[in-house]
């Protein structure tokens, strides 16, 4: 079971030709859409994203975005901080924080 979901995370997030490397064989970005494989292997109830989709190309930062807005349906809670207004837009909820203030 547990294999069967790492293989449909890889080839959800394009990682299913690097299951076999170790870390120093794959980019900045295969390394940051393998963590977040990691952290949606155990269905959490919560998940904290600094800011996700940095090191990500376009196309790999809105399959993140609407893996994390589906998992937001499905009960999961997303607390992500970003400076980048396209991912803020795939929020239901966004705080503003400007100097110091709320």
């Amino acid at each position: 079971e547990t294999r069967a979901k790492v293989e449909r995370l890889a080839k959800r997030f394009g990682l299913e030709g690097i299951l076999e490397q170790y870390p120093y064989q794959i980019s900045g970005g295969q390394k940051q859409r393998t963590a977040v494989c990691r952290a949606l292997i155990s269905d959490p109830k919560l998940i904290f994203a600094d800011e996700p989709t940095g090191a990500l190309d376009s196309k790999s930062a809105t399959d993140l975005l609407d893996t994390l807005a589906r998992l937001n349906e499905a009960e999961t809670t997303i607390m992500m901080v970003t400076h980048d207004a396209f991912a803020a837009s795939f929020c239901r909820r966004v705080l503003y924080i400007q100097d110091g203030r709320l």
